[in-house]
């Protein structure tokens, strides 16, 4: 089975460099898509130059990489039959061609797999790409488990199967790429890494990476999914140490156990309320997932105790046998909650139609006209939607 390789390029004021890479692409046959992210009217003619080797899609206003992608995703599945493979390259000749068709190609060979472009950081790398990656690397394998060599690539390539997963994951901006990382980690799918060459053009200045606003998002998104948990673990350690502290007169094991149970009581109220809010955003009922939630306490607290117990009983001194005990059960109360407690209520999505034509749902290959896309997030459990417009299609 011959796959088509389609390679989606976001651009955001580009030069013309796009359209030199847009020529090299050509002549390996690709089907090219270039969403024209807002821009601005002074692009408008490098833009036209673009069409030539591309169907350009275009946002009115500046909307985000991460939009863009969505956006040319939701043309893709629309228009490109399958099979084929999608790469995602940056416009600003920072992605090699050979890098390019090898990334596809090595995605066909594994369909299952998300393939990354990944880029040795050198020495002479600028200082903003050596420290960013580093630092997300760290905190991305940390709160993952996942270990993932440069997790800030744009070149990433994948199969025609995973469209409706990739477009359906929250993020606007750069958010995005990291959010699919997130996601593929969680799904436990495979993600293979291929070495590409290192290219930065003037320092990487022709970056659009927003430092300050784009790593909250970013590093917001990471730790998320583990802060919640360090919360109620730091709230629970020291209402635990302060209780202990009041109950001092009492026996040790009578102190040991009123300090951890009501310690326990007060921090699992507070993890229930940032997990079902900002960790796994659950749509399930409150009074459901609430006593769901507090069966799980109730049993993790039995042997919380229990654990807590042995600990002291061999030893070790009851503040370091508290987060021993901690860490014991952490994972243990996490999967339950993601499995069972705050698993999604599944929705259908207002329209089962990636695109639809926003003067009325025609689906026919009509050049210049808007197109409306609306898509469902399970993981967020919301609705998106937005506008694009083409001015020239794949068959045009």
């Amino acid at each position: 089975m011959e796959y088509q390789k389609v390679i989606l390029i976001p651009a955001y004021t580009p030069d013309e460099k796009l359209i030199s890479l847009l020529k090299m692409l050509t002549e390996h046959g690709t089907v090219n898509i270039v969403v024209n992210d807002g821009s601005g009217h002074d692009y408008d003619a490098l833009f036209k130059k673009a069409e030539v080797y591309a169907v350009v899609l275009r946002h009115e206003e500046n909307r985000g990489k991460g939009a863009a992608l969505k956006t040319g995703l939701q043309y893709i599945e629309k228009f490109v039959k399958p099979p084929y493979i999608i790469v995602t390259a940056d416009a600003d000749g920072q992605h090699a061609v050979s890098d390019i068709i090898r990334a596809a190609s090595v995605a066909e060979r594994e369909p299952d797999s998300l393939v990354l472009g990944s880029r040795k950081i050198e020495k002479n790398a600028p200082f903003r790409s050596r420290f960013g990656n580093g630092l997300t690397r760290a905190v991305f394998r940390i709160s993952t488990g996942t270990a993932i060599y440069d997790t800030q690539t744009g070149l990433r390539a994948f199969c025609d199967k995973y469209v409706s997963f990739m477009k359906d994951i929250p993020g606007e901006r750069y958010e995005y790429e990291m959010n699919v990382l997130l996601c593929w980690a969680r799904a436990k799918r495979s993600v293979r890494e291929i070495w590409i060459k290192t290219i930065y053009i003037d320092g990487n200045t022709s970056s659009h990476f927003h430092v300050i606003r784009d790593s909250i998002l970013i590093y917001g998104e990471i730790l998320k999914n583990t802060g919640a948990s360090l919360i109620s673990f730091v709230a629970d350690y020291i209402l635990f140490n302060l209780i202990y502290m009041i109950l001092s007169g009492f026996s040790v094991s009578l102190a040991l156990d009123l300090a951890n149970v009501i310690a326990r009581l007060l921090s699992a109220g507070l993890n229930y309320t940032l997990n079902r809010k900002f960790v796994f955003k659950s749509n399930v009922s409150v009074k459901r997932s609430a006593l769901q939630y507090g069966l799980l306490a109730a049993g993790i607290l039995v042997l919380n105790t229990i654990v807590l117990e042995i600990y002291t009983f061999i030893g070790i001194p009851p503040k370091i046998a508290k987060v021993m005990t901690e860490c014991t059960l952490f994972m243990i109360s996490l999967l339950v909650q993601k499995k069972f407690i705050f698993k999604k209520v599944q929705h259908q999505p207002k329209s089962n139609a990636a695109i639809k034509e926003q003067t009325g749902g025609n689906n026919e290959k009509t050049s210049g006209r808007t197109y409306k896309w609306d898509s469902y997030s399970e993981s967020d459990n919301i609705y998106t939607s937005g506008y694009f417009r083409v001015d020239r299609h794949i068959s045009d």
